[in-house]
Formats: structure tokens, C-alpha cells, sequence
């Protein structure tokens, strides 16, 4: 007759047998007929392209124009970075998954785009609660803009992001797949996100997990707090100036920042905060792709709509490109 210490003991070795021997993934497909596969993968693809090229527009433009090495500029630049990194995170594995008609993702593959995915979405949110200082101060206190906001305070404050979320990637990856799997190796999303794979943990393991995520929420809520207190000082400042001038263009400054903030708080936050009772699979995916896919995508566009410094530099980009590629193709017909 076994003792009960044999048998927990015994239980446990099996728990992580289980674990060990999980050697891929299952993602969800989005549909099962092939025909929707294939009109999913040019979708996603047109998506993709769409996000590469809107972002890839604003990074070289700010990069090449003199005029736009502000703070600002190098802040948003940084975004954009970050915008691509995180759609290159899951685009281009879901559009395979269509394309050849597969589910499977390896173990470490997953294990890769959960670190990725996370350090990109966090850094990002970081970077938005820099930018909204930054808008602070230009507003509120212009005359020490220079002084707040010097060349080495804004490499710092974008370090300090970017560097914040891979340490809360690395926390909250590493912690996550240590935890024991028995459920399968099924996961109802269409890339690999924490949620799910706790879902396949066994019994209480997650419980560490839950704490770290308790622990982050909390400091994310505090940026949150953060940003909308800026914007109330913001609000007060823009509204004390006399001129209706003045005001339409400390408003064109700040609106763009706070559509994209708002875009993604809201998304998130629908993500993982909706009610359990209109929650389900097909539901799940499409929110995912919200978060994930639409802020990437749509982000240059919110920024360059009302930005005529943007605009007018992408402008210039593009017919230098053009007039460089019409310089070319001429030489080669001489």
C-alpha cells in the first residue's frame, strides 16, 4: 500500500511528464474552408503590408528630415518601431497557418512569440505614458520644454520603456512556462498568449502566474492614472489660452496621442476585462486581432491625418524616391 507521499509525489512527476512532452501547439484556425483560408491570408497580408509601409514611411521620414528631430518626432519613431515589431510578431505565423493549412507552432516557437509580443505591447505602453509627458510639458510648462525634455532625457525615458517591457516579458514568460501542463496542448487564440496557456496548466499552478499579473496590471493602471491626469492638466492649459488659433493647434498637437492612447487602452482592455458571459472562441479572435492587428495598422494613419509636418515630410520622401528610381530607370535606358 502506497503512503500519501508516494502518491503526490508520483502525481507530480506526472504533471510534468505531461509538460515535458509537449513538444507543440495547437492555434486556432479561423476557418475551416480552404477558400476562406486563402481569402483570410491575402487579408492579413494586405494588413501587413499596409502596417510595413505606413510605419516604415514614418521612421525613415523622421530619420531623414532635419526638422523632425524633436522630441516628439523621436518619440513617435519609436512607436512606429514598436507597431512593427508587434504585428511581425503574429501576422506573418497566422498567414502561414492559412496558407498551408496548419494549426502546429513548436514549443520554444511559442514560447518565442509570447516574449516578443509581450516586451513589444508593454514597451509600447510605456512609450505612450512618456509621450503623454511629453506632451504635458510642451503645454503647460513650454519655457522648460528644452530643459525637461533635453536629447539625453528622451533617449533615457525611451530606454527605460523599451527596457521595462522586456523585463516584464522575461517575468512573466519564464514564469509562465515553468508552470506544469496537463490540459492538452490545444489553444482557443489564433497566436500563443498567456490567458490560454494557463488554461492548460494543472490545477493551482497558475496562482504564481495570477500574482505577477496582479502585480503588473497594477503598475499599468498607475501609467494609466498617469496619463489621464496629464490630460487634465492639458484640458485646463489649452482652454486658459485666449486665442482660438492658439487653441486649435495645442488641441492638433495632443489629439493625435490620445486617439492612439485611447485606441489601445480600450482594446486591451475589452480583451481582458470582458464579461465571462459574452465571452467565446469566436469572440476571443476577433478582439485579439483588434489589439493586435488594427493599433499597428492604423496608428500612422491617426498621426499623419492631422500633421501637416508629417505630411509635407512624407511628401518629400516619396517624390525623392520617385524622382531617384526616375533618375535610375533613365541611366539604364542610356
Amino acid at each position: 500500500m502506497s503512503s500519501p507521499l508516494s502518491t503526490v509525489f508520483h502525481a507530480q512527476t506526472e504533471q510534468m511528464s505531461n509538460s515535458s512532452s509537449i513538444t507543440q501547439f495547437l492555434l486556432r484556425a479561423f476557418v475551416d474552408k480552404r477558400e476562406l483560408q486563402l481569402l483570410t491570408f491575402w487579408l492579413f497580408l494586405g494588413t501587413y503590408l499596409a502596417a510595413l509601409l505606413g510605419n516604415g514611411l514614418i521612421i525613415t521620414a523622421i530619420a531623414c528630415d532635419h526638422r523632425l528631430h524633436t522630441p516628439m518626432y523621436f518619440f513617435l519613431l519609436n512607436l512606429s518601431v514598436l507597431d512593427l515589431g508587434s504585428i511581425s510578431t503574429t501576422l506573418p505565423k497566422a498567414m502561414a497557418n492559412s496558407l498551408w493549412d496548419t494549426r502546429a507552432i513548436s514549443y520554444l516557437g511559442c514560447a518565442a512569440q509570447i516574449l516578443i509580443l509581450l516586451f513589444f505591447i508593454t514597451a509600447e505602453y510605456f512609450l505612450l505614458t512618456v509621450m503623454a509627458y511629453d506632451r504635458y510639458v510642451a503645454i503647460c510648462k513650454p519655457l522648460h520644454y528644452g530643459t525637461l525634455l533635453g536629447s539625453r532625457a528622451c533617449v533615457r525615458m525611451a530606454a527605460a520603456a523599451w527596457g521595462s517591457g522586456f523585463l516584464n516579458a522575461v517575468l512573466h514568460t519564464a514564469n509562465t512556462f515553468s508552470l506544469p501542463l496537463c490540459q492538452g496542448n490545444a489553444l482557443h487564440q489564433f497566436f500563443c498568449e498567456i490567458p490560454h496557456i494557463l488554461k492548460l496548466s494543472c490545477s493551482d499552478a497558475y496562482l504564481r502566474e495570477l500574482g505577477l499579473i496582479v502585480v503588473s496590471a497594477s503598475l499599468a493602471f498607475g501609467c494609466f492614472v498617469f496619463i489621464v491626469l496629464s490630460y487634465v492638466q492639458i484640458l485646463r492649459a489649452v482652454l486658459s489660452i485666449p486665442s482660438e488659433q492658439g487653441r486649435h493647434k495645442a488641441f492638433s498637437t495632443c489629439l493625435p496621442h490620445l486617439a492612439v492612447v485611447s485606441l489601445f487602452v480600450t482594446t486591451v482592455m475589452f480583451a481582458y476585462l470582458k464579461p465571462p458571459s459574452i465571452s467565446s472562441p469566436f469572440l476571443d479572435v476577433v478582439v485579439a486581432v483588434l489589439y493586435s492587428v488594427v493599433p499597428p495598422t492604423v496608428n500612422p494613419l491617426i498621426y499623419s491625418m492631422r500633421n501637416q509636418e508629417l505630411k509635407d515630410a512624407i511628401r518629400k520622401l516619396i517624390s525623392w524616391t520617385f524622382f531617384k528610381s526616375g533618375k535610375l530607370t533613365s541611366s539604364l535606358h542610356k
